[in-house]
């Protein structure tokens, strides 16, 4: 299934001179997984093929939300609906968070989901066929769970950022992103359609790379990267999470302008932002 981060400064979707209406973005959901390391947590980054949206770039795992989440909301733990919805600060906010699980699975294999037991999903023989029937909508994501009895855990979902493309783009998500430890005893693996490649990270190591023109990513991505530098540990990554969701998750609807005769991007609290944007 095709899917993005929300906006960026690559060319892909960029304004539509003869717009008169914004389109309506696509709600969709973005997982930043974390695994301890040396030093600082790593961070998984994944490639998306040329073509797509932010096509050739590196960014988070995530997607659009599908008509078909609903269904999966009876398959899962850790969090009720009343929960995610008091949490994200809409209805239907777990739709979200089967978004962000499912489409985390589909592009790298990584399940963030629990047997009746409590313990964490374990790949075997099956699993990657299964992962592709599920990406290629051959297999409902409900009936995927049902059928390896399995739940998702909606705790492993540790809400920190609402971003929405500008008002310009021609295409547009208006996405939630998230954090999540990878489960003991999983690993990544990329898709090798949709996504052509990934890699771990650490926060500060991927912006070296972006700043030398190694690894191009779309704005959201870099912006987020920098407010993580600075955690130390996985729990760090958590705590920082949950400090971002008690004072309150406002939307980022970034513009773009010119400053000193080059285009820059701002964001609700950047210099020269209006006012009227922040919304």
């Amino acid at each position: 299934m095709i899917h993005s981060t929300p906006t960026g400064s690559r060319a892909e979707g960029r304004a539509n001179p003869s717009m008169k209406t914004s389109p309506t973005p696509r709600p969709s959901a973005s997982v930043v997984v974390i695994r301890e390391c040396a030093g600082a947590p790593e961070i998984l980054l994944v490639r998306r093929r040329a073509g797509d949206a932010f096509g050739d770039s590196y960014a988070f795992p995530g997607g659009v939300v599908d008509h078909d989440e609903a269904n999966a909301h009876a398959f899962c733990v850790g969090r009720t609906t009343q929960e995610t919805d008091a949490i994200l600060g809409k209805v239907n906010s777990l739709d979200y968070y089967s978004a962000a699980i499912r489409e985390l699975f589909e592009e790298t294999g990584i399940l963030l989901a629990r047997d009746a037991a409590g313990n964490w999903s374990q790949p075997d023989a099956s699993t990657g066929a299964l992962r592709i029937e599920v990406d290629k909508g051959r297999l409902a994501w409900p009936v995927f769970l049902q059928q390896r009895q399995l739940c998702m855990a909606g705790d492993a979902l540790h809400y920190f950022a609402y971003w929405e493309t500008p008002l310009d783009r021609s295409k547009r998500w208006t996405t939630r992103f998230f954090i999540a430890q990878l489960p003991p005893g999983q690993h990544a693996s990329h898709d090798g359609s949709e996504i052509t490649d990934s890699r771990w990270l650490t926060a500060a190591g991927a912006l070296r790379l972006a700043r030398n023109g190694q690894l191009p990513m779309p704005f959201p991505t870099s912006r987020i990267l920098a407010d993580l530098v600075p955690l130390d540990s996985t729990a760090a990554f958590i705590d920082w999470a949950a400090q971002q969701s008690e004072r309150g998750i406002t939307k980022i609807r970034p513009i773009v302008v010119e400053q000193n005769g080059e285009p820059a991007i701002l964001i609700p609290g950047d210099p020269g932002y209006p006012e009227a944007d922040e919304q």
